[in-house]
């Protein structure tokens, strides 16, 4: 048993976690006048701005792919396992979900606070994504299961902040549907024991994308519009993956609509 609890190398996790969240950290004290892209559509003036943080909030997914990846090299099943990207799919998404709120806040107590959660969040993740890589490994089934969790609190997190900062739906609707399809993938290949089912993940992607751009001009507060789409993401995901294992019945809907009625009623209650 001791044969497939394998951990990855310490000095190599702390030269990922700290080169991420170092990208982050001197963010805020670097000032570049941002690049402004703007063009006249027939009906519709976009504008588009980037700047510095947009370029670290790429480089720390980038750093947290291929650190990822120098992770898994050091692992005894590398020569034998395959679809090697699936392992950099989840940890990218993570770095680049933590710079969407700390991008927007000024530097304060609340600021470090999240900088802080977003680095155990990638600790997790790395972590999860290396155990994941045994199947015999004991620790494998709750490994996935923190996964899971982890891709529908981070896209919680994405759409609350994308929320909260009031951007146009031409900016956030990008941002929403690659969060939710990287997360509903990544998903449905764990739980469907390594099948990468992107007829699935369109469908789910479509649906809540759809979903997103009508709530986004409804008076809700961002928590309320993040609950509800993080709960129809989950829900949808659930139901795909239900089908696609055979189940029927109480089994296939059970679940999906536990998790949406909870998460719809807290929403609901956030208000009141």
């Amino acid at each position: 048993m001791e044969a497939h609890e394998h951990l990855p190398d310490r000095n190599r996790m702390s030269v990922v976690i700290a080169a991420v969240m170092l990208a982050y950290a001197v963010t805020p004290f670097v000032q570049i006048a941002p690049l402004i892209l703007q063009t006249q559509l027939p009906g519709l003036f976009l504008s588009f701005t980037i700047d510095f943080s947009t370029l670290s909030s790429l480089l720390a997914a980038a750093l947290a792919a291929t650190g990822s990846w120098w992770l898994l090299l050091d692992h005894p099943l590398y020569p034998t396992w395959q679809n090697r990207g699936r392992h950099w799919l989840l940890p990218a998404l993570t770095a680049w979900v933590i710079g969407v709120p700390l991008n927007t806040l000024e530097v304060g107590p609340e600021w470090w606070a999240l900088f802080g959660l977003g680095g155990v969040f990638l600790v997790i993740v790395l972590l999860a994504e290396y155990i994941a890589l045994d199947p015999e490994d004991v620790r494998h089934a709750p490994a996935v299961v923190g996964l899971t969790a982890l891709s529908f609190a981070l896209f919680l997190l994405l759409t609350v902040s994308l929320k909260a900062t009031g951007l146009r739906l031409f900016l956030t609707f990008p941002a929403i549907t690659l969060a939710v399809g990287l997360a509903a993938l990544r998903t449905l290949y764990l739980r469907l024991g390594g099948v990468w089912h992107w007829k699935g993940a369109l469908f789910i992607t479509l649906i809540v994308g759809q979903i997103a751009s009508a709530l986004h001009y409804f008076p809700l507060l961002p928590l309320q519009y993040g609950l509800l789409l993080t709960g129809l993401a989950y829900a949808l995901t659930s139901i795909v993956s239900a089908y696609e294992e055979g189940r029927t019945g109480t089994a296939l809907w059970l679940e999906p609509a536990i998790m949406l009625g909870v998460l719809s009623l807290l929403a609901v209650l956030i208000r009141g």
